[in-house]
């Protein structure tokens, strides 16, 4: 299966609605927010979707996709 475009655009571009990190775009929050997402649950919906790919993107060392869309 191929990882969605619309999924990474929405990664460099969105930011977090609420919390500690709140107005962070999602791919510039850090692996230990991130982490701890992972420990205590991800929210439902698309954010947290979102958030735990971008878990998933920076526990594999794939942030390197990323770069071409951050303009």
């Amino acid at each position: 299966m191929l990882p969605n475009p619309q999924l990474l655009l929405d990664l460099v571009q969105m930011k977090m609605p609420f919390g500690k990190y709140q107005g962070v775009v999602l791919c510039n929050l850090p692996v230990s927010y991130l982490e701890w997402f992972n420990r205590k649950g991800f929210p439902n919906g698309k954010l947290g979707m979102l958030l735990q790919t971008m878990y998933e993107i920076k526990l594999n060392g794939l942030e390197y996709l990323l770069q071409p869309l951050k303009k």
